[in-house]
């Protein structure tokens, strides 16, 4: 077997491995989704070497979507990591197995002190597959060669296990785009979830004008706030139009004096905005297509709400 044949034959025996896995999903895996749903406190993760790995990851993922929990390697728990432990947690053990030492000493603990255990094993008639609430079966044909030793398709079964519990949590709870901006504040996908709400100026920040001022306030205001720009408002506060630097310099060729002029008749009307609840990144694509520094966000009414500029966007790092 060549190198390329060894490395293609892993993942076809990984496939079929993820094709038996998912024919044989079905009522277990209904009750512990239901089960991990209506748990109050914490899912524990717990497995040891791969199997812990493959646990640690699954927590992880869970977290990540809505669902709090905890890893804890199985050696440990029996040695002061139970602590940790509350009632209402529900303890997710993986073993392919089912035989593990360490995860057969946790289950006397688990059972004495009446926690719910779900199994994820290979080996559904084993002590854990036996002893546990809820048993979903991650059997597989065979391991990768050449030994067929090495836990490879069995640890790939696993952990797909693992992500079709939580995205069916993700459906069963409604998780969707705000609630994974929420989670992922920091990184890169969460960042493109931020909306234009979460970074836009407001207030007495606003670079905000009535259409009867004259340009000498106008001029004042946006020296004053610094954005280039300045929102033309009537007396109610609704948007009307802009002026920026560039309608100053053309205001300036076309008129002696710009000092007597009201905010009305050097404005732009009818500018570009957009809703607070668009995502970031609209912000960026509309600012690059118009070849504009900042976009104004009227409300439902079209009063202005809010005002986000390209410096806000560079400070998210989408570019």
């Amino acid at each position: 077997m060549t190198i390329l044949e060894a490395g293609k034959e892993t993942i076809r025996i990984e496939e079929e491995a993820l094709k038996r896995v998912r024919a044989h999903l079905g009522e277990e895996f209904e009750r512990a989704v239901d089960e991990i749903y209506k748990c109050k406190g914490r899912i524990i993760l717990t497995g040891i070497g791969k199997s812990g790995l493959i646990a640690r990851k699954i927590s992880a993922t869970l977290s990540s979507t809505g669902t709090p929990s905890v890893f804890i390697h199985a050696a440990d728990a029996v040695h002061g990591d139970l602590g940790m432990i509350k009632d209402e947690d529900i303890i997710i053990a993986i073993s392919y197995s089912g035989e593990t030492e360490e995860i057969k000493r946790l289950i006397y603990f688990i059972k004495r002190l009446g926690l719910r255990l779900i199994a994820i094993t290979g080996n559904t008639n084993s002590t854990l597959g036996r002893y546990a609430d809820i048993t979903i079966s991650a059997e597989i044909e065979r391991e990768a060669p050449p030994l067929g030793l090495v836990p490879t398709a069995s640890t790939t079964a696993a952990l797909a296990i693992g992500d079709a519990l939580a995205v069916a949590l993700m459906v069963k709870r409604g998780f969707g785009r705000d609630d994974f901006a929420r989670y992922h504040p920091g990184g890169a996908l969460g960042k493109r979830l931020m909306k234009v709400k979460n970074l836009m100026h407001t207030g007495d920040e606003l670079p905000v004008v009535l259409n009867t001022d004259h340009m000498d306030r106008v001029i004042k205001v946006m020296s004053e706030k610094g954005f280039g720009t300045a929102a033309v408002v009537d007396s109610k506060g609704r948007l009307l139009g802009v002026i920026t630097d560039g309608d100053l310099r053309r205001a300036l060729l076309r008129f002696e004096s710009i000092v007597e002029k009201t905010a009305q008749e050097i404005m732009t009307p009818n500018p570009v905005t957009i809703d607070g609840e668009e995502l970031a990144t609209k912000a960026l694509r509309i600012m690059e297509e118009r070849k504009i520094t900042c976009l104004l966000v009227p409300d439902k009414k079209g009063k202005l709400e809010g005002l986000i500029h390209l410096h806000d966007l560079w400070r998210t790092e989408l570019f």
